[in-house]
C-alpha cells in the first residue's frame, strides 16, 4: 500500500468525513510490513499497534492511507 504524509491524509479524509462518508485509517507496520486498518471510522491516530507482531508504528512519521466507505442517501 502506498503511504502518504500523515497530515495530508487527514486533510483529504476530512473532506469525505464532512460529506457524511466513513473513513478508516490504514498503515503499514514498520517492523513486519503488515497492512493494518483501524477499527474506528473517522479517527486518525499518530501511532498504531500491529495485530500480527505487536510492534508500535509511528504513523505520524511513517505516513498512512485510508479506506473510504462511501455513504449515499
Amino acid at each position: 500500500m502506498k503511504l502518504h504524509p500523515f497530515y495530508e491524509c487527514v486533510d483529504a479524509a476530512e473532506k469525505f468525513m464532512n460529506q457524511g462518508h466513513r473513513v478508516f485509517q490504514q498503515f503499514n507496520c514498520a517492523a513486519c510490513g503488515a497492512k493494518q486498518t483501524m477499527d474506528l471510522p473517522n479517527v486518525f491516530y499518530k501511532t498504531g499497534t500491529c495485530e500480527e507482531c505487536r510492534h508500535v508504528t509511528n504513523i505520524e512519521k511513517d505516513g498512512c492511507n485510508y479506506m473510504l466507505h462511501a455513504v449515499f442517501r
